[in-house]
């Protein structure tokens, strides 16, 4: 459907489920960020022990003997603990179907951002400002910004940069270690640098901004292929699908003049008694794909299977100058693909099918919980009489008289069969039988 501006409006079902599924998205990216959270603190746990162990006097060296390893782990393995209980917190609001309240992302993205400063804290005790600054520690701020683009939210990136960058800077200029004589930091220079940490906030949500709307569209998409496919069933063709995605699909009923073709294969349920449940099903499923297939390619649709047989309709819901022309060529493709078919089986069918062609009442119908579309009128009524006849016959193929008239020249080699009576109506009708 198109909106103000020619911009597609969805309606407020598939908004509201599009918001759902987006929701779930988001909240699934954050735990993927928070699983690389821990997993990248629990290396560093490992790999600190591992070379304080091999060479323990290295590690005296390198932060001037008084950091041990044990003083990163107050930092570290609390950290991961929240995490922890971060990731515990998310799962819960998601298998409840909730979203995870704001103020707590804020407060999630603080504290995290904050663990480097605590650490850089310790650095500048042990080995004094300029060193602690130029070690590896401010670094780490930016693991924090990467793995932020995976809250798909632009403002929490830019927090977190904001964050880094106001502790980086608050550390470089104002704390100092106990009774020190530190020269006087350079406030250009600090500032310089958490302007860039900041920057790196800014374009990390701007990623974070393309991602999601790269998720947002993919879910627009595959909510609007959901709902055009449980509104017409899961055998309309990917080709139907799309240009009823592209044209927008009518909520409402209305007036369409449609060929409605009724198919069964006759004596199916007797041939089923003597075979197994797995031998009836794979046969009917050979049958209808084939068949499903030359309807595709037709212009047709399969509105309901039914048993051993199908309703499908052409015109509808996609209109069709010639409908009519569509379903007597899908008709004939039809019988021919079924004697192929049965040539190679041990198994036989034989089909009969009947088109008629009318005005019917379109739309979907059901409760509000299950809708699908259907076709409701006389015309499909008689249609299914139609087809009911080739019993009668030992005919294949029947047309009523409006097919034969729309099609004219087209028919030439229809066999008239006179006036018929048909069940359920006063007056005989004309009957044409083709193939």
């Amino acid at each position: 459907m198109l909106g103000p501006g020619g911009n597609k409006t969805e309606s407020p079902a598939v908004s509201a489920e599009f918001q759902h599924a987006l929701m779930q998205q988001v909240m699934r990216t954050e735990l993927i960020r928070v699983k690389a959270l821990i997993g990248t603190t629990a290396i560093l746990v490992v790999l600190i022990l591992i070379l304080h162990t091999i060479d323990p006097y290295a590690v005296e060296h390198l932060w001037h003997g008084r950091l041990k390893p044990t003083d990163l782990y107050s930092i570290l393995i609390p950290f991961m603990l929240f995490e922890l209980w971060v990731h515990v917190s998310i799962s819960r609001y998601l298998r409840l179907d909730r979203d995870l309240p704001i103020y707590r992302r804020y407060l999630g993205a603080l504290i995290e951002t904050s663990m480097p400063t605590l650490a850089l804290a310790m650095h500048i005790d042990s080995m004094g400002p300029v060193e602690a600054l130029g070690f590896v520690v401010p670094l780490t701020y930016f693991i924090f910004i990467i793995l932020s683009t995976l809250r798909l939210d632009f403002w929490l990136s830019t927090f977190t940069g904001f964050v880094a960058a106001a502790e980086l800077f608050y550390m470089a200029m104002f704390y100092h270690r106990a009774g020190s004589a530190d020269p006087a930091p350079d406030l250009y220079y600090h500032s310089v640098r958490s302007v860039m940490v900041l920057i790196c906030g800014m374009l990390a949500g701007a990623v974070a901004v393309q991602l999601r709307r790269q998720f947002a569209a993919s879910i627009m998409a595959a909510t609007a292929r959901d709902r055009v496919t449980n509104l017409f069933g899961q055998h309309v063709s990917p080709q139907v699908v799309a240009r009823l995605m592209a044209e927008g699909t009518s909520t409402g009923s209305d007036i369409r003049r449609v060929a409605v073709m009724f198919v069964d294969f006759r004596s199916f349920t007797t041939g089923a008694r003597t075979r197994s449940p797995q031998e009836v099903v794979d046969r009917l499923d050979g049958a209808f794909a084939v068949l499903v297939d030359i309807l595709d390619r037709h212009g047709g649709i399969v509105n309901k299977f039914l048993g051993d047989g199908f309703l499908a309709l052409f015109g509808a819901p996609l209109e069709a100058h010639d409908a009519a022309h569509q379903a007597v060529a899908a008709a004939r493709e039809m019988l021919e693909a079924n004697e192929r078919i049965n040539k190679g089986s041990g198994w036989p069918l034989r089909m009969g099918i009947g088109v008629h062609f009318g005005e019917v009442v379109a739309g979907n119908i059901g409760s509000p919980r299950r809708k699908e579309y259907t076709v409701i009128g006389d015309t499909v009524n008689f249609a299914a009489r139609l087809e009911a006849l080739n019993k009668d016959f030992n005919s294949q193929f029947l047309i009523s008289q409006a097919v034969h008239d729309a099609l004219g020249e087209e028919c030439r080699d229809a066999v008239s069969l006179g006036e018929v009576t048909v069940r359920g109506y006063d007056q005989p009708v004309s009957v044409w039988r083709l193939g």
